[in-house]
């Protein structure tokens, strides 16, 4: 009666299955496993101290930003340079700008410096003049910006002195020297400074750090790929049933044989 598993057509079927139901496990299994691993990178987040209760650590020694370096207060001294005004931030929900600061360290490389958020728009708004002279920043390291950062302005056309993404990359062709590929917030007022309506820009968590809309996106590719895996099986078995009671009705003389 199962003599039909041998003709080719059923030798392709199997094969499928065959194929089919391990690439679907395997998928399965890998989506679970970045799932578990954004888990894991989540809670090492969580039981990291607090940007402010750690100890301040030279600028290029905590470089490349990496997860682990993302928000651990950075020292870098040198004098600031060229600001730029970055608009469309928000701060507990009212719209605003950044105040940043170019400050060029001895190394002839410069640092982008978020000295603070304030209200409004830029140019309608008077903003404090950074500190004069050679200083010494301690501020939150933060990794470069991009397309998928909140707050960025990738349209152009932006006002002269005004700039729509913290990067390296969109600032290489506004100044003359070379920017470090990493930024810091400050968590408050600059020694020398005037507060001048600035208020201090939180440090924002890793990218790849949180239990985002990409993580459990993995969970349901996981559920995805167990249930194709199953309905495979489900209807080879049912296809199965059907060519056997078929070929049973043959052998009964119930039905003709297709052949």
């Amino acid at each position: 009666m199962y003599r039909f598993l041998l003709t080719p057509r059923w030798w392709g079927i199997n094969l499928f299955v065959v194929l089919a139901i391990p690439f679907c496990v395997f998928m399965g299994t890998w989506q679970l496993g970045r799932f578990e691993d954004r888990m894991q990178t989540h809670q090492k987040a969580e039981e990291r101290p607090a940007p402010g209760t750690r100890t301040p650590e030279p600028l290029d020694e905590l470089l490349p930003v990496s997860t682990e370096t993302s928000g651990r207060p950075a020292v870098a001294t040198g004098s600031y340079a060229d600001q730029f005004l970055v608009p469309g931030r928000k701060l507990d929900d009212r719209d605003g700008f950044y105040v940043l600061d170019l400050l060029r360290t001895d190394t002839g490389k410069a640092l982008p410096v978020v000295r603070g958020w304030m209200a409004g728009t830029p140019g309608s708004t008077a903003v404090p003049a950074a500190p004069a002279g050679e200083v010494t920043v301690t501020g939150d390291l933060q990794a470069s910006e991009n397309s998928g950062t909140n707050g960025v302005d990738l349209s152009g056309g932006l006002p002269k002195g005004q700039l729509g993404m913290i990067s390296a990359a969109s600032l290489v062709n506004l100044v003359p020297y070379d920017v470090y590929d990493a930024w810091v917030t400050l968590p408050g007022p600059e020694a020398g400074g005037t507060d001048g309506g600035l208020k201090p820009v939180p440090a924002a968590a890793a990218q790849g750090s949180g239990l985002d809309l990409k993580a459990f996106q993995n969970l349901g590719y996981t559920g995805e790929w167990f249930v194709f895996g199953g309905f495979v099986l489900f209807m080879w078995f049912r296809l199965l049933r059907r060519e056997a009671e078929a070929a049973r009705d043959v052998q009964l003389g119930l039905a003709a044989d297709a052949d």
